[in-house]
């Protein structure tokens, strides 16, 4: 892969649950690009980014945001307004994806299992359970596990849910309740490519103690990463066939990763997918570089193929010579 030399807007940072992970990854894929010889400009978005944006002009937008406002839509219909290329998914997938109702609605008619459950205010969790024990609580609209509970017959909540036992779910007011599924945490990322949307693998995700929350993604040791996953070759196809479906039916694009759980006392019947990922991360730990190392990709040659696809997508003549070099 050869990209004439660009200048790239590396956006990140932000005022999200998931900001230092946003740093993280957004310095990650700068100095990747800056030792490609791109030139490089780091923004830690603010409520100024559109004349930052307007002031810096660059060729492409790398968008390392995680969470609200970088992942749901607002971002990229700023970027659309502006008429900047970007990369990773569009405003439509965005508003969809990071919505966890909303990609059930997708997904599901199209025959893609997800755990069943429903909306529930946050306030009525002190009256009932929402659904039978054991189930999950999750924020409708976050990513990385964050405000993520389970709830367990035996659990320290309380039935009902206590209203003075501290719990992540009371920063929002409206959670998802879904069934626990028992069993393991597995994972496959898709990049697109000029022959189409590949998975690159799947792996299992251990965490060395409770589930795999937003500390045990983001912590050093805190997770054991089996890559490729010690699983049936079904079960690991099922996964990249589901993976390149969502990707595909949710109009992704650059690279995204599907979560599922998988009770393997099941079979094929225990895969469920949790949900889908459009901008995930970059950062040391994170997963869609160490499947791409797995397939023989280096971590600069990721974030180049993720800017080559955007400016073939959005700036079809970037790459046929219409950008200039930069000093």
């Amino acid at each position: 892969m050869t990209l004439p030399k660009l200048h790239v807007v590396v956006l990140m940072g932000g005022w999200a649950n998931e900001r230092e992970v946003s740093l993280m990854s957004g310095n990650g894929v700068a100095a990747a690009l800056e030792s490609r010889g791109h030139r490089v400009t780091r923004i830690d978005m603010d409520r100024q980014i559109a004349a930052r944006l307007a002031e810096a002009a660059p060729d492409v937008v790398f968008n390392a945001l995680h969470g609200v406002p970088g992942e749901d839509g607002t971002v990229q219909g700023m970027l659309d307004l502006m008429g900047i290329p970007y990369t990773h998914s569009g405003l439509a997938t965005s508003v969809i994806a990071i919505d966890k109702q909303l990609t059930k609605q997708a997904l599901v008619p199209h025959g893609i299992p997800m755990p069943g459950g429903r909306i529930v205010k946050s306030a009525d969790l002190f009256k009932r359970d929402p659904i039978a024990r054991p189930y999950v609580l999750k924020p409708v609209n976050e990513g990385s596990s964050v405000g993520v509970a389970i709830v367990t017959a035996d659990g320290n909540y309380g039935s009902p849910i206590d209203r003075t036992v501290p719990g992540p779910w009371q920063k929002f007011d409206e959670l998802l309740a879904e069934p626990y599924i028992r069993g393991r945490e597995l994972t496959t990322a898709v990049l697109d490519e000029p022959g189409g949307a590949r998975a690159l693998g799947v792996t299992e995700l251990r965490p060395k103690s409770g589930f795999y929350d937003f500390d045990a993604k983001y912590t050093d040791g805190l997770t054991e990463h089996v890559c490729p996953a010690d699983i049936p070759a079904e079960i690991a196809a099922l996964c990249c066939e589901y993976a390149v479906r969502a990707h595909k039916l949710l109009g992704c694009h650059g690279t995204s990763r599907t979560d599922f759980r998988w009770d393997d006392e099941q079979g094929e019947s225990g895969l469920f997918v949790l949900e889908t990922n459009t901008q995930p991360g970059m950062t040391p730990l994170s997963l869609v570089p160490e499947q791409a190392r797995h397939v023989g990709m280096s971590y600069a040659d990721l974030v180049e193929a993720i800017v080559e696809e955007a400016l073939q997508r959005m700036a079809p003549g970037k790459l046929a010579g219409g950008a200039g070099d930069h000093d």
